[in-house]
């Protein structure tokens, strides 16, 4: 098992596992098909949230047509049109078709982003960019609202995506974005993605190492702001955006009444059924022992202050919708319970001897 944290500069969501997708996430309160189909080009696809998104614009009656390498998990979805090519240059897949929407789900590099709307321009109607509230770094202020200043990078050719370019790069593509399609762009900015399927298992420790029992380092304190977003939440919104014909920029972060780290741990426990103590470990020991993060808690101060606290009002204006947190809880529990041994070796969080190290170390 694992014994990783992030580091205070390490904000990349990889999606690069197959989800085994428990549901597909709320989209319409009659949960009917779309008033008007569309056509949606999926670049990517078949990794986390991609998936997710494929499934509900299917079950509302849309058209989806994926384009990607033909690497990642290809044997998901073998009755959509799959167009194989590379957005690293070989776009050609591309060329003579139309969509009326496309999702862009997997740019870290503005240079990949102009490739893709040059590509599409005159091709699509409406650019879908998947950004992050990465954006933001450093969270200096709290209430943070689309309209707070993005980070910035010296250099703004430099490929080398990492803790430190992360941010600045997303918000450099999403640049791309905006300028190709200056009336029909839609960014969105999720916060930490969560749920059944997540290959960073970030949340899905907390579930996995609840459910265990016994006695359980807690990061931080009770009272400490934390943030997320179901990764099946995510995907309904973005379709319900599209069909709602939505433009601009939105934080796309939850829930709506603030959740703290003592309540994340504690409703967890209780939606899987666990009779886990915990032990409240202050973040300057952690700090002390080379833990500055801890799945995806950090102490909310300094350049970190209000990276829970991202205002996610206008997405849920929007019609963006949450479902519980023990919806959650137990959907991510049930999906990490089924897999193989390989796949249940937990890739965040602390190893249960590294735990009881800082456990032992802590009360003496």
């Amino acid at each position: 098992m694992l014994d990783t944290c992030l580091s205070r500069r390490r904000f990349l969501q990889t999606t690069t596992l197959a989800i085994g997708g428990l549901g597909i996430g709320a989209c319409r309160p009659d949960g009917g098909p779309a008033p008007t189909p569309l056509r949606i080009l999926i670049l990517g696809g078949t990794g986390f949230v991609g998936p997710n998104q494929v499934r509900t614009a299917l079950a509302r009656g849309h058209e989806v047509t994926l384009f990607n390498r033909g690497i990642t998990n290809p044997e998901l979805f073998p009755d959509l049109e799959t167009l194989i090519g590379d957005r690293d240059g070989d776009l050609s897949a591309l060329e003579g078709r139309s969509w009326d929407v496309v999702i862009d789900n997997s740019a870290n590099l503005p240079r990949w982003v102009r490739l893709s709307t040059e590509a599409l321009r005159g091709s699509v109607g409406k650019y879908l960019f998947v950004s992050s509230t990465g954006v933001y770094i450093p969270y200096l202020t709290t209430d943070i609202r689309e309209g707070a200043p993005v980070d910035t990078i010296d250099d703004p050719e430099t490929e080398v995506v990492n803790g430190r370019t992360f941010g600045a790069l997303k918000a450099l593509a999403e640049g791309e974005a905006r300028d190709a399609f200056p009336d029909t762009h839609l960014v969105l900015r999720p916060t930490y993605i969560i749920g059944p399927g997540d290959p960073t298992d970030r949340y899905s420790y907390w579930p996995v190492r609840l459910a265990r029992g016994g006695e359980v380092l807690a990061p931080g304190t009770p009272d400490d702001p934390m943030q997320h977003v179901d990764v099946r939440d995510l995907a309904a919104f973005m379709i319900k955006s599209l069909e709602d014909d939505l433009a601009g920029t939105y934080n796309v972060v939850g829930p709506r009444e603030p959740l703290t780290m003592g309540g994340l741990l504690e409703r967890t426990r209780a939606a899987v059924g666990s009779d886990a103590t915990l032990t409240w470990v202050d973040a300057a020991f952690l700090e002390e022992q080379g833990l500055s993060a801890l799945t995806y808690w950090t102490e909310p101060a300094g350049d970190y202050l209000g990276m829970m606290q991202v205002n996610g009002d206008k997405a849920f204006d929007a019609g963006f919708a949450m479902r519980p947190l023990e919806d959650t809880a137990r959907d991510t529990l049930e999906w990490f319970n089924a897999q193989d041994a390989e796949r249940q070796e937990l890739r965040s969080g602390l190893s249960p001897e590294r735990e009881a190290e800082l456990l032992a170390a802590f009360r003496g």
